[in-house]
């Protein structure tokens, strides 16, 4: 298991950007696909992108393709989430996960992750 605690998170005006930052710990942080996932109050935690070991594939939900980044430093044992052109949609709880996926098809299924940060808030204001 790798611990991973999330920052970057606060208030927002729509148009704005965060980036939110996950530090790991543990060993071989590198071998793991990390992934952010959102929590709106009453919803379901949504999957929002994910980034293979390597750091070579990634994956979007179709809400935040083309506005927000994955991306990875290993030899930091970071990852990071830059979101721009923020929404009020936007408005959740960020959590960083991770997972041994390996080259497969990381899961968008929040329940198929192992690792767990405690999460973000990010608010966007109109």
């Amino acid at each position: 298991q790798v611990q991973l605690v999330e920052s970057g998170g606060g208030l927002v005006q729509t148009g704005g950007s965060l980036r939110l930052s996950c530090a790991a710990s543990g060993r071989a942080f590198s071998s793991y696909t990390m992934g952010w996932f959102r929590q709106a109050p009453g919803k379901e935690r949504e999957f929002v992108a994910a980034i293979r070991w390597s750091g070579g594939t990634t994956y979007y939900a179709d809400s935040v393709k083309g506005r927000f980044t994955i991306f990875r430093q290993n030899a930091n044992n970071m990852g990071f989430l830059q979101m721009n052109s923020l929404k009020v949609e936007d408005t959740a709880v960020y959590y960083c996960a991770a997972d041994r996926f390996g080259e497969a098809r990381p899961a968008t299924l929040s329940r198929l992750w192992y690792s767990w940060g405690q999460g973000t808030q990010v608010t966007v204001s109109s």
